[in-house]
């Protein structure tokens, strides 16, 4: 099946998050799917489009630290761009692909991400681990959980046992569905997220239950160049 890439240079996280709003506002039902992988132009965090990041986020800190953010147009809660590869794909109405069923898209684009993840750690990672979809939301020891993404699985999400790889969200209208997803590659500088964060137990949670792709001495700009042609070459095949 034909696909159309979109690798854009590196821009702010507004214009990567109008930018996938516009592809999806813009689908056209009997188009080829779409594979989008962006950069952004700093350290950035998007929130979901029914977010309220000025009441889970120190919002003054996130701005002295630097961090770009913007409101995604799907759903969820907070993701830091600065540790992560984040990519979005789109799946027109009338393709083979597409499924009136939720679960059936996110099964869709997790079993390429699960190949993704396998060929990136290798056949022993493979052998020993097995990874599912979480069927429900996790649990919370913190209400302020709920609000940051790698803080708990949530529905849909591709984990190890009960730690995150990549987390989603998506938004679905006529024309298609808009995926956008994380896969977590490093843990955050700790010091600086618990400033920016509501409470030192959301950052305990990130912490338990992230599972990142590299090794504490493994390059992540590396990382993140191998990820993305692993990415290409299993979407652009299906």
């Amino acid at each position: 099946m034909a696909w159309t890439l979109i690798e854009r240079e590196a821009a702010s996280a507004v214009s990567n998050m109008e930018y996938d709003a516009e592809l999806l506002r813009t689908l056209e039902p009997s188009a080829a799917p779409i594979l989008h992988l962006y950069e952004w132009e700093r350290p950035s965090l998007t929130y979901g489009f029914f977010a309220h990041p000025e009441k889970v986020l120190n919002l003054e800190v996130v701005e002295r630290q630097g961090f770009d953010r913007a409101r995604r147009p799907t759903g969820g809660g907070v993701v830091f761009h600065a540790w992560d590869l984040a990519f979005s794909v789109l799946i027109p109405a009338h393709s083979s692909l597409y499924s009136h069923n939720t679960l059936d898209n996110y099964a869709l684009i997790n079993a390429v991400v699960s190949s993704v993840v396998h060929m990136f750690l290798g056949e022993s990672f493979a052998n020993k681990n097995e990874m599912s979809l979480t069927p429900e939301d996790g649990g919370m020891q913190n209400p302020g959980q709920a609000f940051f993404c790698m803080a708990r699985p949530t529905k849909y999400d591709l984990v190890v046992g009960k730690k995150k790889i990549a987390g989603a969200a998506q938004r679905k209208t006529k024309q298609g569905f808009l995926h956008q997803g994380t896969l977590a590659l490093q843990f955050p500088d700790w010091d600086l997220l618990s400033e920016m964060l509501p409470s030192q137990e959301v950052c305990e949670a990130i912490q338990q239950t992230t599972f990142p792709l590299l090794g504490e001495n493994e390059s992540l700009e590396q990382g993140r160049k191998k990820l993305t042609e692993l990415l290409k070459n299993h979407f652009l095949t299906l």
